[in-house]
């Protein structure tokens, strides 16, 4: 049994870490620091430069910034300046007008942003917004969170040492395992967790309004459509690709959609919840077994991010989807130990997934990812999971979570370095 103050640290977790978002949370978090430097500054500054870490840089290239029609970091910057708030953190964007829109073009064309990539950035997440009028400068830092604020001048690990960031920093410290994570949600008043079920409430409709438009590469739409129904069928296995892949779609593309994000990304919101959210309606799962399953699939990626990082060379579908796969299993009247067979079986089989930065491809990755989901529950039920001899997999679910976050944080690297040197040599 766990107890009160325990279930209190994973609802606060999941409030820290489940939130909404408006944007792709890369280039929405540059827009945020350029929004601090600015606002410090007190004046729209003459010029900026903004450094950023390797991660950041490779997932705000490709991706639509909304209400813009237009891609990567320079529109970002200008806007978060213009008419971004720090105060609505990764929300920043929400004002854009079409006014706005023209003033950032000119800004852009006069020349006015540099951009630069930080080589030592001590975290996989660092966005540093130097704002320049005349002789006076004003600096914003955010590191290690898409929203945390550290002090000019100190590094990632001297900020945490001493206290500097949100009030909420301390809710990544709460030790998880899968076992506490399953124990948490079947155990906890269902009335403590109610708030969790908004993230699928808040994703489900973003998939819808995006199957009312052509946004990305359509992979949504294409999924529903008629010929192509029939070459892929109608059931359950289907609704979940089309509705995450909708979100995706939608999202990648810069629609002025709010998403429910997971760990600052949206995209692992998306493949956290739609999947389990489209489950439960065509299984008519009871309401509070829903709620539980949501929260299961929230918590197993947050987990998983603990250990992997904010962003790494590993695609973060894999996390989300593995999440999805565990909230799947446990509607289906799953067992912990049929919840730990559909982990291994996810990790046997997404592991390498590459991260070539955030873009509207990214709803075809997201399509592998949930698919695979519904195919490790459907194995986990029957009692069928890749066993500790083969591969990466170990006995233990946690230490094969762990494997598989090592080669993500640690292995892995050299190849996000090769990403990054093709995406910015195209």
């Amino acid at each position: 049994m766990l107890s009160k103050e325990e279930r209190q640290q994973m609802i606060s977790l999941m409030q820290h870490e489940v939130v909404p978002a408006i944007g792709c949370t890369e280039p929405v978090a540059v827009a945020l620091c350029a929004a601090r430097a600015a606002e410090k500054l007190g004046a729209l500054p003459e010029r900026v430069e903004v450094e950023l870490s390797m991660n950041v840089l490779k997932n705000a290239m490709g991706v639509g910034i909304p209400g813009t029609g237009m891609i990567g970091l320079p529109i970002a910057i200008a806007l978060g300046m213009m008419v971004g708030k720090s105060s609505y953190k990764l929300e920043v964007l929400k004002e854009v007008t079409p006014e706005a829109v023209e003033r950032g073009r000119r800004y852009i064309d006069e020349g006015r942003i540099g951009i630069s990539l930080k080589e030592d950035a001590p975290d996989g997440l660092y966005i540093k917004v130097l704002a320049i009028s005349g002789e006076e400068s004003a600096t914003a830092i955010i590191c290690g969170e898409h929203t945390r604020f550290v002090e000019e001048g100190m590094d990632c690990a001297a900020s945490e040492a001493e206290g500097v960031g949100t009030t909420e920093d301390a809710g990544m410290c709460v030790p998880l395992t899968l076992r506490r994570i399953y124990d948490f949600i079947t155990e906890v008043p269902i009335e403590e967790i109610a708030f969790i079920e908004e993230s699928a409430k808040m994703n489900m409709t973003a998939a819808e309004l995006s199957f009312k438009a052509d946004y990305g590469h359509r992979v949504g739409n294409m999924l529903t459509e008629g010929a192509n129904r029939a070459m892929v069928g109608n059931g359950t296995l289907t609704h979940i690709m089309a509705y995450t892949c909708a979100a995706c779609d939608a999202r990648m593309s810069g629609a002025p959609i709010q998403v429910m994000s997971n760990s600052g990304s949206g995209n692992q919101g998306i493949a956290a919840t739609v999947p389990v959210a489209v489950y439960a309606r065509d299984h008519q799962v009871k309401h509070d077994t829903f709620v539980r399953a949501v929260a299961l699939s929230n918590l197993t990626a947050i987990y998983i991010k603990q250990s992997l990082g904010r962003l790494s060379a590993l695609c973060g579908c894999i996390v989300a989807s593995t999440g999805s796969c565990c909230a799947i299993t446990y509607m289906m009247g799953g067992s912990y130990g049929q919840i730990c067979f559909a982990v291994k079986n996810m990790i046997a089989n997404l592991t390498g997934m590459i991260c070539d930065g955030a873009k509207p491809g990214c709803s075809l990755k997201l399509s592998s990812g949930v698919a695979t989901a519904m195919l490790s529950a459907m194995l986990a039920m029957q009692n069928s999971a890749v066993s500790s001899v083969e591969g990466i997999i170990d006995e233990d679910v946690d230490r094969s979570i762990h494997n598989l976050t090592s080669i993500g944080r640690e292995a892995m690297q050299e190849t996000n370095r090769m990403v990054v040197d093709i995406m910015t040599h195209k």
